[in-house]
């Protein structure tokens, strides 16, 4: 007897329930809707890159969790193989970013300038799964390509704000930053080193996880001194670490001009989403990927750990394709955070209409008739949803089996030509 396969999905995967799936394309439906409003343009890009692309040092520490794909046909030779590079040349996206840099590069004679662009897509990557966090998930994207100026991170930030609160959410905070400013403080600290500050940089975005003291002994072998690791300290504890900043402004014209930036962005900010979110300069916000060179943002929510979106300026991505400097600057919803919490809340996707189940007996029913009747009511009102069944012996289960289902309404067919009888389930309203 064969041996019987494996129905469970692959570790770290996971297969989505109808009701689900529901919501998740009502959500999709709300956040492309006010995206749209703002002007931007819906994209994709395949689910496989080049795996030289992938690794091309932009994608931070994400880049040791790709899913290489193997080498196909004449191209693999498993006997000459003596490198992992020689087995494998394309791989699973690991973000959104990335993929849209390269499109960007081959498709601009064609898209308009600047441009703004919608992905919603999966993403893969292969980190060890645990509660929250999948291999397969998906990433919901919003950029602004050839837009220099502060335009880009206002409107990123303005529409982003309004997607989620179209989604019922609320409790907003703003938080703003700028990759020059950590900089800035890093060489204040005595670590000048380009490699050593990224490396600063993902002990500092560790904050939320490990806390003062767990990012301090992450952070100490990078401080030259014990005086630089209590200045540390100091900017840990003080939160937004905005003294700091102003002292050394002061004597740092690049930190004078990058906190400005901020300060004006906040400062366009603040009273157009003053009924929605808290708007604030954080200078310990970091952002982990690699690829951000200016003004960084995160959004969280009252009630919810973590941030629920974030994204930065990355405008030297795309000249590495091009040999010219594009201008670009992103924000990234955490699609799957904003469906958990809509469904810990017991959020539904609406319906316009009501939802029908149209049972016919097999062999007596015509089902010209059936089809003709389901059609009618399908166009009677706009989101009327008409599912046909054959009707079972159990039809008292078969009724509890479409209630559970969503099902609002059975309709049935009498004899002859008359309209069809309406049986409308516990908790359903009529009409």
């Amino acid at each position: 007897m064969p041996e019987q396969p494996n129905v469970a999905p692959v570790r770290g995967m996971r297969d989505l329930l109808p009701p689900e799936c529901e919501l998740r394309d009502w959500a999709v439906g709300r956040i492309l809707d006010v995206y749209r409003r703002f002007g931007f343009a819906r994209i994709e890009t395949p689910a496989l890159e080049h795996l030289a692309l992938l690794t091309g040092g932009q994608g931070g520490e994400n880049e040791k969790l790709i899913f290489k794909v193997l080498k196909r046909g004449e191209k693999l030779d498993l006997a000459a193989a003596q490198s992992e590079e020689d087995l494998s040349d394309e791989g699973l996206r690991f973000d959104l970013t990335v993929p849209l840099a390269r499109y960007y590069a081959a498709n601009q004679a064609a898209l308009p300038q600047p441009f703004k662009a919608i992905q919603i897509g999966s993403v893969f990557r292969a980190e060890r799964p645990q509660k929250g966090r999948f291999r397969q998930f998906t990433q919901c994207d919003i950029d602004v390509i050839g837009e220099a100026g502060e335009v880009a991170e206002i409107e990123l930030i303005l529409a982003t704000t309004e997607a989620l609160a179209a989604l019922g959410l609320s409790g907003f905070t703003v938080r703003l930053n700028d990759r020059r400013v950590l900089r800035a403080i890093a060489a204040a600290l005595g670590v000048g080193e380009a490699t050593q500050q990224d490396k600063l940089f993902i002990a500092l975005d560790k904050l939320d996880k490990l806390g003062v003291e767990g990012v301090l002994k992450e952070a100490a072998p990078l401080l030259p001194t014990l005086e630089a690791s209590e200045r540390l300290r100091e900017l840990l504890a003080a939160g937004s670490g905005s003294e700091l900043v102003a002292q050394l402004s002061e004597r740092e014209p690049s930190l004078r001009a990058a906190s400005g930036a901020v300060d004006a962005i906040v400062a366009v900010l603040e009273p157009l989403l003053a009924a929605v979110a808290r708007v604030e300069f954080d200078s310990t916000l970091v952002r982990g990927m690699g690829y951000y060179t200016g003004p960084i943002f995160e959004i969280s929510m009252e009630g919810a750990p973590g941030s629920i979106a974030g994204g930065g300026r990355y405008d030297r991505m795309i000249g590495r394709m091009l040999g010219r400097e594009v201008p670009a600057c992103g924000f990234s919803i955490g699609f799957e955070r904003v469906i958990g919490l809509l469904t810990e809340r017991g959020a539904k996707a609406p319906r316009a209409g009501a939802c029908f189940a149209l049972l016919y007996e097999p062999g007596v029913d015509s089902l010209q008739r059936v089809m003709a009747e389901a059609a009618a009511r399908r166009g009677a009102v706009e989101g009327n949803t008409v599912a046909v069944f054959a009707r079972r012996r159990k039809v008292g289960k078969q009724l509890d089996d479409l209630e559970k289902a969503g099902f609002d309404c059975v309709l049935t067919l009498p004899a002859g030509n008359g309209p069809p009888e309406e049986k409308w389930l516990s908790g359903a309203a009529s009409g």
